[in-house]
């Protein structure tokens, strides 16, 4: 007698079914996507198919897939790089700068092959942070940075964020390598490296220089759900070993793009000295069009046993050389140092130039960032200046013609001492560049600047109300503050000839609207310097609501995973300041969401507890074990004691907490011993 199947268990076999071609769809179409340029269904279709997933994933914790397609959004988690050592080093190319060194170069590989006939790849060089990807049976095993060269750091979790980069390779894998490296650069796009500026000045941030300075710095935070919201591109330029796929360095790389991997078009195979120079022309004018940064031009001889012939010098590749792109530079006379006051009251020096030509623009201001670089350039009024457009874009000073200079007594140009708009004395606090206004409660680009911050989209997304439109209201004197917004009425902005009542009808419902926006991103929306949208976020998640914040001390904001000092002391700052706090009462007053909602109680198995978490986890995030632990009766504590119950300890646990827990006698849960301990086994 054949004994039927218990319908629950046929269920759950369907879904973990559903999983595997999930997985396989996602991967399938983030690739279609993000590297064909080729989507085959709307974001939102994506969207609900990865919805779709992570829920079921929920439901399977034993399917657990470090290389799911969920995992592309980042974790919360913080942790610390462990160093990899490279199979093969990581050398530099040397760089030349005329095509002159070009030829030499091209000379030295005929000498060095004596004689025989010889290719070269010619492809762009990517501004950003090399990196090097693992793979194993066609699986994303680790990734790791440069380094020095012959280690560097582990960044797998963080790379597994970046779209472009393919977890699971297509193809065969019969026709794969068991194991391989390949190699690329991680870039940031102009399009990802433009908008992460303007919320980074909104936050009262420092802005990144450049695309590659932006690249380097998130892929080093320790926050991966950071990675993930920035947008970083990838392009992969060159596979190391003896096992590859071809015997040309080009041929590999149509290998790699065939596998998955995001390979430049920009790229060709050279047979003369003269084709190099049609390549390297025809980049140096088209280059701005592309949509990352590129600041040269990658020679590579294309066959691998001639590069093994040529071999290498203690620092590079002889087979290989860079040729790096001149900066367009051009010389103009400056006319007045003028500055600009920001939302967070930083005051910003601009140079207002003579027009020029510059990188195909008319160029006519340029920002001097602040009084060290105006004292390092030595500017004097009336002065002629060398200007440069920084990565291709943002216009800078970078040099003065001193030989043109008629008085060698020109005035200096002079940082000024008070603000240029309410004319309150300036402050530089210790180790900051940068010149505030510390009056944040009159001077009125702050007072606009924090209300057009207010109702941005990625705070209270109050998208009928723009920056223009706020700054009218703020000057016919509507509005004071954001507090202010939430008293408005149809009849105050209709007009005496009511002709403006459907906008008007449409911005009061927006406000009105704006009432059911959670917590986190109200907290974004206040402005507090220092605090962007991930800060926020977790600072809601810690403290649940705006009590709790506003009562932490210092001590107790440091607890907070990736709060440092000065995130701490901006925050316990910010609520210090009695006009801060009236106007965070008024929001309250008006309805603003000022508290996450309540975990809901799912069992008290963990009453009593305090636990403190550590280290790195597969299953759940940081703050998913934050959010069961309150769910069943326990307490998050940020540190160990004699007090803790136990330390729910993931991979790389710190080394400190670790011997603090056996110095205390302190138990330590692995995560699975975790999750079998809530569901009562």
């Amino acid at each position: 007698m054949q004994i039927p199947l218990n319908p629950s268990v046929m269920f759950q076999q369907q879904e973990k079914e559903r999983i595997l071609w999930l997985r396989k769809e996602l991967h399938r179409h983030n690739h279609n996507y993000y590297v064909k340029s080729a989507p085959e269904i709307s974001d939102r279709e994506f969207d609900e198919l990865l919805a779709e997933l992570a829920a079921l994933e929920a439901l399977h914790p034993d399917m657990a897939d470090p290389n799911s397609p969920t995992v592309r959004v980042g974790s919360d988690l913080n942790r610390d790089f462990r160093q990899v050592e490279h199979a093969y080093p990581m050398l530099s190319l040397g760089n030349t700068y005329s095509r002159e060194e070009v030829r030499a170069f091209y000379a030295r590989v005929a000498e060095g092959l004596g004689g025989q006939p010889f290719e070269i790849c010619c492809e762009l060089k990517f501004d950003g942070l090399s990196i090097s990807l693992i793979y194993e049976n066609g699986r994303l095993l680790y990734a790791v940075t440069r380094g020095d060269g012959v280690r560097g750091d582990d960044v797998t979790e963080n790379i597994k964020t970046i779209r472009s980069i393919p977890l699971c390779l297509s193809g065969e894998a019969s026709t794969l390598p068991e194991r391989f490296e390949i190699r690329g650069e991680v870039l940031m796009p102009w399009e990802s490296f433009e908008r992460l500026n303007v919320e980074r000045e909104r936050s009262g941030e420092p802005l990144f220089a450049n695309p590659r300075n932006a690249a380097s710095g998130t892929l080093k935070s320790k926050n991966s759900a950071v990675v993930a919201a920035r947008g970083l591109d990838a392009y992969l330029y060159y596979m190391p070993g003896d096992e590859t796929p071809c015997d040309t360095h080009y041929d590999n790389l149509q290998c790699a793009a065939h596998w998955g991997f995001k390979v430049s078009d920009a790229m060709c195979v050279a047979k003369t000295l003269d084709e190099v120079y049609d390549f390297i022309d025809y980049w140096d004018e088209h280059r701005r069009e592309l949509p990352v940064a590129t600041d040269g031009i990658v020679l590579k001889v294309n066959s691998l046993a001639q590069q093994q012939e040529l071999g290498y010098t203690a620092k590079s590749p002889r087979w290989a050389i860079a040729y790096k792109f001149q900066a367009e530079r051009a010389r103009t006379r400056l006319l007045e140092v003028t500055f600009q006051v920001g939302r967070t009251g930083a005051v910003t020096p601009v140079a207002n130039m003579e027009p020029v030509q510059l990188a195909g623009t008319v160029v006519r201001r340029a920002s001097l960032h602040n009084e060290d670089v105006i004292r390092q350039l030595d500017l004097r009024e009336g002065d002629f200046v060398y200007v440069e457009k920084a990565g291709e874009i943002i216009p800078q000073i970078v040099g003065v013609d001193v030989s043109a200079r008629a008085d060698a007594d020109a005035k200096h140009v002079e940082f000024v001492k008070t603000c240029p708009e309410c004319g309150a004395l300036l402050v530089r606090y210790e180790g900051e560049a940068a010149h505030y206004c510390p009056n944040y409660t009159a001077c009125p680009p702050q007072l606009k600047g924090r209300i057009e911050h207010f109702v941005s989209r990625e705070a209270m997304n109050i998208d009928s109300l723009g920056p223009e439109t706020a700054a009218l209201y703020f000057d016919r004197g509507l509005i004071r503050d954001v507090a202010d917004l939430y008293a408005l009425r149809v009849a105050d902005l209709c007009g005496a000839d009511r002709s403006r009542e459907k906008s008007a009808k449409k911005l009061v419902d927006g406000i009105a609207a704006s009432r059911q926006v959670p917590f986190d991103r109200v907290l974004y929306a206040l402005g507090i310097r220092f605090v962007g949208k991930v800060v926020a976020k977790t600072l809601a998640a810690h403290f649940r609501n705006i009590d709790r914040l506003r009562a932490a001390s210092v001590d107790d904001l440091l607890q907070v995973e990736g709060v440092g000092e000065a995130i701490a002391t901006s925050v316990k700052t910010f609520f210090d300041d009695e006009r801060n706090m009236q106007l965070v009462e008024r929001l309250m007053q008006a309805g603003v969401q000022m508290e996450l909602p309540e975990v809901v109680q799912a069992s008290d198995r963990l009453a009593g507890k305090s636990i403190v978490i550590s280290g790195t986890f597969e299953h759940h995030s940081r703050e998913d074990y934050k959010a069961m632990i309150e769910a069943h009766g326990g307490k998050n504590v940020g540190s160990i004691s004699k007090k803790t119950s136990f330390v729910l300890a993931g991979a790389n646990m710190g080394p400190s907490k670790l011997e603090k827990a056996q110095k205390n006698g302190v138990p330590l849960l692995s995560e699975d011993e975790f999750l079998q301990l809530l569901n009562g086994e």
